[in-house]
C-alpha cells in the first residue's frame, strides 16, 4: 500500500497507475481537440467574474468560455464514466456537487487559460486532477508548450516521479544564475533571487514550477480545478505546498471539503466545489519568500487596495 501523511489514505500502485494512465489518455485527447479548435472561427460567451476577481471597466464583459470547453467538458466526463462509474466528477463548466462520502473525485478543467486560448496566445493546459479522500493523488497538465518547446503532459502519482508524457523530468541546467518565478495577476516584478513572468494559466504555471522551469508560484485564491492536478505534480517533484489558513500559513495535507478563504463569507454548500483559499508552491526557500510577502495581498494592505480598486472601477 502506499500511504501519505494522513494515515487513512490507503491505495495500491496499480489502482493509481492504472487512473493515470486514464488521465493522462484525457489529457492528451483533449489538448489536440483544442488544438485542432483553434483552425475554426470559436463561439465564445461571457460569464461573470469569480468571487475574488474585480471587473477591469465597466464594459468587462466578464471570464470567456467557449463552447470547446463545455464540450470537452461533456466528453471527459462521459469518458471518466465509463471506465469509473462509481467515481465522482467535478468541472468548472457543470456545476455538480460530490456527495461527501465519495472517495474518489475527479477535478477536471478542459481549458485552463481560456482567454489566451481565444485569443489564440499559445500557453494554455488542460488539468485532470484526481483525489481520494481529498487528497490529490493523480495529476495530469497536458500544455500547450513543455520545457522541451513542444506540447505534451506532465503526469504523477502520489509517491511516484514526475513525467513528461513517457520520460522522468530531468532538473534544470546547473549553469543559469538567475532564475524564473510565476506572478499571477501580475504580482511583483521581481525579488533578490529571480524574476517573475505572467502566463494566464495556473495550470501551466503549476506544470512548470513541478519542471523546475519556475522556483515557484502564488495562487492567492483559485477554485480547485485550477490547482487539483498541479498539486499532486509539484508534490511528486519533491517541492513544498503551503496553505494559508485564517490562523497562519500551514504545510498542505489535503482539500478540506468547503474551505474558504477568510474574506468569503458565503458558505453555500460544505462541498468540494467550492474550495478556496491561497496556495503557495515551489521550493523552500522560494515558498518563504512568498509566505513573507503574502501580507501585502492577504493583509490589511491587499484588502485596503482591493476595496479601493472597486471603488475607483464603478
Amino acid at each position: 500500500m502506499i500511504t501519505v501523511q494522513n494515515p487513512d489514505l490507503q491505495v495500491t500502485k496499480d489502482e493509481l497507475l492504472e487512473i493515470e494512465s486514464l488521465a493522462v489518455e484525457l489529457a492528451n485527447w483533449a489538448g489536440a481537440e483544442a488544438t485542432r479548435s483553434l483552425l475554426t472561427d470559436l463561439d465564445i460567451s461571457y460569464k461573470p467574474r469569480g468571487p475574488q476577481r474585480r471587473l477591469r471597466s465597466k464594459t468587462d464583459p466578464g471570464d470567456p468560455v467557449s463552447e470547446m470547453d463545455k464540450a470537452l467538458e461533456k466528453e471527459l466526463r462521459s469518458r471518466i464514466r465509463d471506465k469509473f462509474p462509481q467515481h465522482a466528477i467535478l468541472g468548472e463548466e457543470e456545476e455538480t456537487l460530490p456527495e461527501d462520502e465519495t472517495e474518489w473525485v475527479w477535478v477536471i478543467d478542459p481549458i485552463d487559460g481560456t482567454s489566451n486560448f481565444v485569443n489564440r496566445f499559445p500557453l494554455f493546459a488542460v488539468s485532470i486532477g484526481v483525489l481520494y479522500r481529498a487528497v490529490p493523488v493523480v495529476g495530469a497538465i497536458w500544455c500547450s508548450s513543455t520545457h522541451l518547446l513542444g506540447s505534451g503532459v506532465y503526469h504523477s502519482y502520489i509517491g511516484g516521479k514526475l513525467y513528461l508524457d513517457d520520460k522522468e523530468v530531468a532538473p534544470p541546467p546547473a549553469q543559469v544564475k538567475r532564475r524564473l518565478g510565476a506572478a499571477p495577476g501580475g504580482s511583483l516584478g521581481s525579488t533578490e533571487s529571480w524574476d517573475n513572468r505572467v502566463t494566464g494559466s495556473a495550470a501551466f504555471e503549476l506544470a512548470m514550477v513541478s519542471a523546475k522551469v519556475f522556483t515557484s508560484v502564488p495562487l492567492w485564491s483559485l477554485s480547485i480545478w485550477d490547482v487539483a492536478a498541479g498539486i499532486c505534480l509539484a508534490r511528486s517533484a519533491g517541492l513544498e505546498v503551503w496553505i494559508k489558513t485564517k490562523d497562519d500559513w500551514e504545510m498542505f495535507e489535503q482539500l478540506h471539503p468547503g474551505f474558504r478563504d477568510a474574506e468569503t463569507k458565503d458558505a453555500r454548500d460544505q462541498s468540494l466545489r467550492y474550495w478556496r483559499a491561497p496556495l503557495v508552491v515551489g521550493t523552500s526557500d522560494a515558498t518563504l519568500v512568498w509566505r513573507k510577502k503574502s501580507e501585502r495581498v492577504l493583509g490589511w494592505q491587499g484588502r485596503f487596495r482591493r476595496r479601493l480598486r472597486k471603488f475607483v472601477s464603478v
